[in-house]
């Protein structure tokens, strides 16, 4: 579907890094997801790519402006690639980089910021806790302040790219229960007190390391405080603006994969005397799939530009976000079927989409907090 607001800037930046994809990323994707690892050139690549420096001073080695049409083309050209444990690998370093650009400061960001934007070293948000992930606003991590100190006690859990990370913004309590007793805090892997353990055996994102988090009378700098004390929850809502949008690009991304597959699949299949692509059962399949995608893209495209334009659409991604999953639970539904028995081998992509598609209605926020939060936008 064409994109009214492409530009030549835009297009130029989605073919190079559709050019990396195919080149770098697609031959390999299956046996990086097999192997639970990604290379770290490939965090190397994509910095130098530009993919993290959006909305990052190129003092820091970032890009010095934003636009969230790149974004999304990054992370639909990424997530083209049939793998999505391979962009996720990478993921954590995206959704941490916003709090330390915009909070940290200028020692903080002299440390580590242009070495997390070019893919040098690692970095991850941290939020999610064992008792809880879409309810931020329960989190029992706290932060006591101490001299010129606070200690980090608790736990996270489900921390994307959490093992090889060397540096974390940390959600912590330090007032009271509720939305306005939560701070944010830069903590590095090498702090004394700090541990983490590696997850297993997941369902789905194989090549992406995920962690949990220990945090043992961790001492910080008071300086490490990311913006004012009792005001990261509005911090980590803004961010997570940001985390959904990527993450709708990448289901795009997907779904256009499990299209293609598809179509490819039934003009070489065989049945009953008569290509697949000649039954009308499937060029239904084919033109239901095709109609999700669009109108998920549309809206995406809309996201984007109001989003450009300095209004974060908020009930918009959050509709987008659900909207986006249900989308990619029928295409690669439908893949499936027209893939048949081939479908169920690991090794296509088609097998390795249809493994994702829980983690992407789950991450990121439910399709059930995010139908909720959508309707508490439109004030209801």
């Amino acid at each position: 579907m064409k994109n009214p607001y492409e530009t030549e800037e835009r297009a130029a930046f989605r073919e190079t890094v559709r050019r990396w994809v195919a080149d770098k990323i697609t031959p390999n994707a299956d046996a990086w997801d097999e192997a639970g690892d990604v290379p770290w050139e490939i965090h190397e690549q994509a910095g130098a790519l530009g993919a993290f420096g959006f909305g990052v001073s190129e003092k820091y080695g970032g890009l010095g402006f934003d636009d969230c049409f790149m974004r999304a083309a990054f992370s639909e050209e990424f997530a083209k690639c049939g793998a999505t444990g391979v962009p996720a690998a990478l993921g954590g370093r995206g959704i941490s980089i916003g709090p330390i650009e915009k909070l940290a400061s200028e020692d903080i960001k002299d440390l580590c910021l242009k070495d997390i934007v070019s893919g040098t070293k690692g970095s991850s948000l941290a939020i999610t806790e064992p008792s809880g992930g879409s309810d931020v606003a329960r989190l029992k991590t706290t932060a006591k302040k101490d001299g010129n100190h606070y200690v980090i006690n608790g736990s996270k859990t489900f921390i994307t790219g959490g093992m090889k990370s060397d540096y974390f913004v940390v959600g912590a309590r330090t007032g009271d229960e509720g939305l306005a007793g939560i701070s944010l805090f830069f903590v590095e892997a090498d702090a004394p007190g700090f541990s983490r353990t590696e997850i297993e055996r997941k369902m789905g994102w194989w090549a992406s390391d995920t962690a949990t988090l220990y945090f043992d009378d961790v001492r910080v700098p008071a300086e490490n405080m990311l913006g004012d004390e009792n005001l990261g929850f509005i911090q980590i809502m803004h961010n997570f603006n940001y985390e959904r949008l990527a993450m709708i690009a990448g289901m795009v991304g997907m779904m256009k994969v499990c299209l293609d597959a598809s179509i490819d699949y039934a003009k070489e299949r065989e049945t009953f005397g008569r290509l697949l692509i000649k039954s009308q059962v499937i060029r239904h399949k084919i033109a239901d799939m095709s109609a999700r995608i669009d109108m998920v893209e549309a809206y995406l495209n809309q996201i984007c530009h109001q989003a450009n334009e300095g209004e974060m659409p908020v009930a918009e991604i959050c509709k987008g976000k659900f909207s986006a999953s249900k989308a990619l639970e029928f295409c690669a539904s439908e893949a499936m079927q027209i893939w048949g028995g081939a479908a169920y081998l690991r090794g296509n992509p088609v097998e390795r989409i249809y493994r994702e598609v829980k983690v992407n209605a789950i991450g990121g926020g439910s399709e059930e907090i995010m139908r909720d939060l959508a309707v508490r936008q439109m004030g209801l």
